[in-house]
């Protein structure tokens, strides 16, 4: 079955799919995205099959769905599908083919299935290797191999790995390796290329160490490394000259927290309850991109897929955007008629957490979520906006707006305040009420003129959702 999905709202997919740690490339004047594939209400990462989706390079709110092109008993170290698929990445080789590379959840070695088009499906190809055919992960001076990303030049293909969680004396930091023409063999062997937590003393990484996640780019002459730093909200990247050595730490590229960000609050407060991170820069076109994650349900395991538009300044680096509800739209919203709550890219309370997992299954704050079961196509809302709970949204192009409506439904008494800020005083307020089913309340409340964001904070009792607010002239 084709889905469509116009929309220009981020997440850039249907509010019920869930594709975090995109790894986004133009092939044929396409954009495909490859990611690992949550289960939504899953309890663990990464629990379905690879899917990808692709767009036309001049419309990213046109996304099509290319269907299965992985499944995880592929894989002849799984055929019970009892491993999960871990976040991929993909490579066009000298041949014309295209290359997926990946790791299952249990096991330290590189896996790489192979297909004739970039949708697949995707075939089991083989494991990297040495020349001896011992495999990259198992020989006794491995690190246990995690998150591949790769860039063939030439008959070269730089293999990315890596994970090292925060203290762990074991992990030594991000791993480059060289493969031969076929994709498979090693010819240049492992190096370190950016330093865990423990091993960043004196090498201008300190605070912004690896975790995981790496991902490589090149611009020009300039190799662009991307990678979830020890913090797990931010994407970050370092630089170099050369493809295995030499990296300087650049900066944040992406928070999906909007940590560091101080353009509409203080840098240190988390807008967003976020968690871990992974994605990747792309030119499109003219223009610059970056895909990344948001954390939705209220746990680690339903991620959903979001990305911004960046600029690469003349001398190379790239300033740290923020969270926006119409990234893939590239530019605000025309300021009239109805949007769906789930959008929201500020989701707050006076109770404050950077990370999503911390709260896991608290119904005390607030959470993106949608009825039904994995795969169901049921629209995304926002549930438990418990008292103080705020849900933001940028940016509207607004003209001559004098009424707003939201649909709400739950056991509540209160009120929703509309503000320009997360913290102006409210323009007005909208009365809600118990109610078992979506119902729509109403107030007249003007929306200055002009560029603005949206903010709805509940104050009272109860816990109600939000699936949509409409702005009218």
């Amino acid at each position: 079955m084709i889905i469509i999905n116009k929309t220009g709202f981020n997440p850039y997919l249907p509010s019920w799919e869930y594709i975090p740690d995109a790894e986004p490339y133009v092939f044929n004047d396409r954009v495909y995205v490859y990611g690992s594939h949550d289960k939504f209400n899953g309890h663990v990462y990464c629990l379905n099959n690879y899917v990808t989706w692709s767009a036309p390079v001049d419309d990213l709110t046109d996304w099509k769905y290319e269907g299965v092109i992985y499944e995880k008993t592929d894989d002849p170290l799984n055929p019970d599908g009892s491993m999960c698929l871990y976040a991929p990445d993909v490579t066009e080789g000298p041949d014309g083919r295209y290359y997926l590379y990946y790791v299952l959840d249990k096991v330290p070695v590189v896996s790489v299935a192979v297909s004739d088009t970039p949708a697949g499906k995707f075939e089991f190809y083989g494991y990297v290797k040495d020349q001896n055919g011992e495999l990259l992960g198992e020989r006794d001076s491995d690190e246990p191999q995690f998150d591949p990303g790769v860039l063939r030049e030439g008959n070269k293909t730089y293999l990315y790995t890596g994970f090292c969680s925060k203290g762990d004396l074991s992990r030594s930091g991000a791993m480059a390796t060289v493969l031969g023409e076929d994709m498979l063999t090693i010819i240049e062997d492992t190096v370190f290329v950016l330093p865990s937590d423990t091993n960043s003393e004196g090498t201008g990484f300190e605070g912004y160490e690896f975790f995981e996640a790496p991902s490589i780019r090149k611009i020009g002459q300039v190799y662009y490394l991307i990678y979830s730093s020890i913090s797990m909200h931010e994407l970050c990247y370092a630089t170099s000259d050369y493809p295995t050595k030499d990296f300087v730490y650049q900066g944040v590229i992406i928070s999906n927290n909007d940590m560091h960000i101080d353009s509409y609050k203080p840098d240190d407060k988390p807008m967003y309850y976020g968690g871990n991170n992974h994605g990747s820069i792309i030119q499109i076109q003219n223009d610059w991109f970056i895909f990344y994650h948001r954390h939705t349900n209220g746990s680690n395991f339903s991620r959903q897929g979001c990305l911004e538009e960046i600029i690469i300044n003349d001398d190379g680096t790239i300033t740290q955007v923020e969270m926006t509800s119409c990234g893939p739209n590239r530019k605000p919203f025309k300021g009239t008629g109805e949007f769906p709550a789930y959008i929201a890219c500020n989701l707050l309370h006076e109770d404050e957490n950077p990370y999503t997992g911390d709260l896991w299954m608290d119904s005390h704050f607030p959470k993106i979520t949608q009825d039904g079961k994995d795969g169901d196509q049921e629209p995304g809302y926002i549930m438990n906006m418990t008292h103080s709970s705020t849900a933001g949204f940028k940016y509207f192009d607004c003209q001559d707006i004098k009424r707003v409506k939201i649909k709400v439904r739950g056991y509540c008494k209160g009120v929703f305040e509309v503000k320009t800020q997360w913290n102006s005083e409210p323009l007005g307020e909208i009365e809600v009420g118990f109610t078992n089913v979506w119902t729509e309340y109403e107030s007249e409340i003007v929306i200055p003129d002009g560029l603005q964001s949206l903010y709805f904070t509940y104050n009272g009792n109860g816990r109600p959702s939000l699936a949509s607010f409409s702005l009218e002239q």
